[in-house]
């Protein structure tokens, strides 16, 4: 579509100066006009013209004022202004240009340097705003395409996990649970001096995204182990423990697909391998210790105990709330890292909210 005219307000208290420049401009340019700085804001505010010539000397407003209320104006202040007045002196010049003044054409007028001041400023503007319009076009789609990725890798996730959930379907709501059981521990700990550092909004939320797949490697595990009504016997639990190895592994085949270094998987991988590891060191596949054990699995190891030991099993029943708080707050330098233990004490209430949210039996019905 053909753009019209440009438009251009002068801002003027002396009818000749109106007259004459709106006589030179009138073939090139739709030309309004004000007579006082009050009536320029008003008339820019209603229908914001496209560059703006105004005199410094004027009753009530001057032009200096004028134009610092122009530019305190969000929807104003990328206007061009063109001082047009009689003050020669460099001081008046450097003010005008210091109040965000684009130029300054002392008076009396040239129509040649007019013509060319408005031009050069006129180009100037669209350029900028061509550049402000692509940007914002580029911001939306870099938007756009990131809110595309995470949905790809939140699915594939999820994708991933459900395989393990097929084999196990006794969990239940276990993988919805221990997702927000992460969620709150990390907001919790997101300030905390020895989590800080890691715990970044982006962390979080990736971390949280990853929780699902600790079990993955179940998929593995036979079904004679996995799905016994009783305990297990020492060479079947030895088995059953081959599952922290077996996610990690899968995980990682899955990286080498994407060809990339670092990938979204990365704290799915800690979480499989890592999270019945104890902070003791008597846990596995590694017999990690202390710091040694991945944030991520330190984080999901209070989260899947405290939801096994509420949750009914096949070959156990679900214990009280009450009962888990006390063996999570025993398990404090044992089992688990002790902030991460201080943290779910704090947060006791909202995990039983959760578990009674997202329950099995609600599930069933």
């Amino acid at each position: 579509m053909k753009r019209g005219k440009q438009v251009i307000l002068v801002v003027d208290d002396t009818p000749e100066i109106l007259a004459l420049i709106s006589g030179l401009l009138k073939n090139n340019y739709r030309v309004k006009i004000a007579t006082n700085g009050e009536m320029a804001l008003a008339v820019a505010k209603a229908a914001p013209p496209d560059l703006i010539l105004l005199d410094v000397l004027m009753p009530k407003m001057d032009g200096y004022e004028t134009c610092r209320r122009l530019k305190e104006s969000p929807c104003l202040a990328d206007i061009p202004v063109i001082f047009l007045t009689a003050l020669s002196k460099v001081e008046d010049e450097q003010k005008g240009l210091a109040l965000g003044a684009v130029d300054y054409i002392v008076k009396p007028i040239s129509p040649p340097i007019l013509y060319s001041r408005i031009k050069t400023h006129l180009t100037l503007k669209e350029a900028r705003d061509f550049l402000k319009d692509k940007n914002a076009y580029l911001e939306t789609e870099v938007a756009r395409r990131t809110e595309e990725i995470a949905l790809i890798q939140e699915v594939s996730i999820v994708a991933m996990a459900s395989l393990a959930e097929t084999r196990d379907n006794e969990t239940g709501n276990h993988l919805r649970r221990t997702q927000q059981y992460v969620w709150e521990l990390a907001r919790d700990l997101h300030h905390h001096e020895r989590f800080r550092h890691f715990l970044s909004a982006e962390n979080i939320q990736l971390l949280v995204k990853s929780v699902p797949l600790h079990d993955i490697g179940k998929v593995g595990i036979p079904d004679a182990i996995l799905q016994k009504p009783e305990a297990l016997c020492d060479k079947e639990f030895e088995i059953m423990k081959t599952h922290t190895l077996l996610g990690r592994d899968a995980i990682v085949r899955a990286e080498m697909l994407l060809n990339q270094g670092e990938t979204f998987l990365r704290f799915a991988k800690e979480i499989a391998l890592s999270h019945h590891e104890k902070w003791d060191g008597s846990g596995y596949p590694e017999g990690l210790r202390g710091e040694e054990i991945p944030i991520p699995a330190r984080l999901m190891a209070v989260a899947d105990v405290y939801d096994a030991l509420i949750s009914r099993r096949i070959y156990k029943k679900a214990l009280p709330h009450t009962e888990a708080i006390k063996i999570i707050r025993e398990g404090s330098g044992v089992h688990f890292d002790p902030a991460i233990v201080e943290a779910f004490l704090r947060l006791e209430r909202r995990f039983q909210e959760i578990s009674e949210a997202f329950s099995d039996e609600d599930k069933a019905q």
